[in-house]
């Protein structure tokens, strides 16, 4: 496993958001990640090879579309996603 410092993951808020969504919305394709994450294309793009590196999401593709997929399957996402989950649910 290809270990990413947290520091790096965590370190930007386009990637926080990414993380935010695909961890709530299960998969999307990059133009929709970049839409609801208020990005532009080459900036989420950045952003997801990032989180790729870090094995948090994953691509797949069809044909010309890409659809990044957050990794349930990895304890360091399930962990993530479980500190995102307790974050929005304890807002004052």
């Amino acid at each position: 496993m290809n270990d990413v410092p947290i520091e790096d993951v965590l370190s930007s808020k386009g990637r926080v958001r990414i993380l935010k969504i695909l961890a709530k919305l299960g998969e999307l394709n990059i133009s929709e990640i970049a839409k609801k994450a208020e990005l532009n294309y080459t900036t989420t793009l950045q952003h997801l090879t990032a989180l790729e590196k870090a094995q948090l999401v994953y691509e797949k593709q069809f044909g010309r579309i890409r659809i990044y997929k957050f990794r349930r399957d990895n304890s360091k996402a399930m962990a993530v996603k479980d500190l995102i989950d307790f974050w929005e649910s304890n807002k004052p």
